[in-house]
């Protein structure tokens, strides 16, 4: 028996968290939160921390959450506390990520009736959500108390999946403790099922796959998975299909093309010679543009294997939505699978990749320093079996461009792509993962915009941080159309001259900075060594601004007439 919160629906909260193993736990600050607080941090059972900025707190546990694969539950107290939650829970709702938000309320009748930090709690993530609960005040009955325990494990083995969402009223004293009393029940699992397609969908599928002569497999963000990259071996090595894949895919293999957009660079010309007749996409999101406009212009048909979100259609082609997991599809699929060449259709795709490669190492002997250049160097410096983060806009796409690193794994926020979280995102995995060496690589305006993240004692000295700094949003003149307005400085690119030193100084963060290829050179070999602080270095890579993107159109208008 031990003290704890006078709360019994925190008491049986506790107990349930326990049971499923949840280790990690993020506060934000605050007051109506404090029987969670007392209940959780009081058992001393868990790994606790707590961060000011609730933006900055939800997208530190999204990294922790990403790194080990567990949900982290989040908790802040009531009123706008839970709306600064909401761009990582929806991160986290579509990368599929674990993830548990449990808010603090107000009780029911101070809904709308002028009581400080109260507002509409329940159902807030309605929109991008697996699951959520606004609970009772506090079980009187035993039956409630059943409610309670029957509900948090339903939320908390759901998480296990996704984003969840519970909400707690409480009533004051907030901070009274008692000795716990709760009786012990029994956890509430739902277990893995394995799925399985019949025998008939099998023998369907694989005539379909017979038939097709020109097929194309894409694979979209996940985490590497080496049972995965086994099992599609085997379609891989079958030269009548071309294996597109991304960093961000995780995926390392001499006969995928790595780099999509540089090898539709190559293609231009004579594209319609390289587009599938059937295409299976795997995984998440892709982050090449291109090659979605490129499909879907074409004549095809589309599988789409995995079990989130079965009718999204990417491609405007889908004819196939198999909700069963990569894995136990490909067990199925490519046992006994008969390989026949009759097209040389990924060999057709390979060829054109070993040339987009000569052509592009070609082309960056003689660039010039901007931002293409700095992801070159940045991308030779980064050290083996380690995590590389990359942000988003630019920084995501100019990493597309270079082969990836086989023992380095990717990681990047690509379920709604935003800037919100970049920066804490990588300090949560750096976190969770103190063993590894975490690099982030992030453009200026993602690094302010989420500077909050350096708010923090709890950052770990695995942690390098590089802001590729051209002076505002460099993607606005990268992509067609802001730069046909008399905006595009103002609203679009939001130019500035301001500079992260000070930000570091006021954070305890090691500064470097460098303005030329040379000093890039110089500084990033310094970036890795270790510091007396104990804290994550900063170095910031100042490039011109007004001429990367004018560097980066010539690179693919090089490959293009190549």
């Amino acid at each position: 028996m031990k003290d704890s919160t006078v709360k019994t629906g925190v008491q049986i909260l506790v107990h349930s968290l326990l049971r499923h193993g949840v280790t990690d736990i993020v506060f934000s600050p605050g007051s109506r939160n404090a029987p969670l607080v007392v209940g959780i941090v009081g058992s001393g059972k868990f790994k606790t921390i707590s961060l000011p900025d609730e933006r900055s707190a939800a997208f530190f546990a999204l990294g922790i959450a990403q790194q080990t694969g567990r949900p982290v539950p989040v908790i802040c107290t009531s009123g706008s506390a839970l709306l600064n939650y909401a761009p990582a829970v929806a991160e986290a709702f579509y990368q599929r990520i674990p993830f548990l938000v449990i808010s603090a309320d107000r009780p029911l009748e101070w809904i709308d009736q002028g009581d400080g930090q109260t507002i509409r709690q329940a159902g807030v993530y309605s929109n991008f959500i697996d699951y959520q609960v606004s609970l009772p005040v506090e079980p009187a009955t035993e039956t409630q108390e059943w409610l309670y325990h029957r509900e948090v494990e339903t939320a908390v083995n759901l998480s296990v999946k996704g984003p969840v969402h519970i909400n707690i009223p409480f009533e004051e004293p907030l901070y009274a403790q008692k000795v716990e009393t709760i009786r012990e029940r029994e956890s509430i699992h739902f277990p893995e099922v394995k799925k399985y397609l019949s025998d008939a969908v099998i023998s369907s599928l694989r005539e379909q796959w017979k038939q097709a002569k020109r097929k194309m497999i894409i694979v979209g963000q996940q985490d590497r998975d080496p049972r995965f990259i086994t099992l599609l071996d085997a379609l891989l090595n079958d030269d009548d299909t071309a294996v597109l894949v991304e960093n961000t895919s995780n995926i390392v293999h001499q006969r995928a093309v790595h780099c999509i957009d540089r090898t539709l660079a190559i293609i231009e010309a004579e594209k319609e010679e390289y587009l599938p007749d059937l295409l299976i996409t795997f995984g998440g999101a892709v982050v090449s543009k291109k090659i979605k406009a490129f499909l879907r212009s074409a004549n095809l048909k589309h599988w789409r294997i995995g079990e989130d979100m079965p009718f999204m259609d990417t491609y405007k082609h889908l004819t196939q939505s198999i909700p069963v997991s990569p894995v136990d599809f490909l067990e199925q699929f490519t046992a006994g699978l008969e390989v026949k060449v009759t097209s040389g259709f990924g060999n057709k795709w390979k060829m054109a990749d070993y040339k987009a490669i000569d052509l592009h190492n070609a082309c960056l002997s003689e660039l010039s320093f901007c931002d293409l250049k700095v992801m070159e160097i940045v991308h030779d410096s980064i050290p083996e079996k380690s995590v590389l983060h990359l942000g988003n806009s630019s920084v995501v796409r100019y990493a597309q461009l270079f082969d990836p690193l086989r023992f380095v794994t990717y990681r990047s926020n690509r379920g709604t792509s935003g800037i919100d979280g970049c920066v804490s995102t990588a300090a949560g995995a750096a976190y969770a993962d103190t063993k590894s060496a975490h690099t982030l690589v992030v453009g200026d305006i993602s690094f302010f915009y989420d500077s909050n993240a350096l708010w923090n004692q709890f950052l770990t000295t695995n942690l390098r941080i590089i802001v590729i700094h051209n002076g505002g949003g460099g993607i606005f003149r990268i992509i067609p159309g802001p730069d046909t307005t008399a905006q595009l400085d103002d609203y679009f690119v939001t130019q500035h001259a301001y500079s992260a030193e000070y930000i570091c100084k006021a954070f305890d963060i090691t500064y470097l900075s460098a303005s030329s290829e040379e000093e890039l050179e110089l500084n990033i070999a310094e970036l890795y060594r270790p510091v007396e602080n104990n804290r994550p270095v900063l170095l910031e890579v100042f490039t011109p601004g007004t001429v990367n993107d004018k560097y980066l159109k010539e690179y693919f208008k090089t490959l293009g007439n190549g």
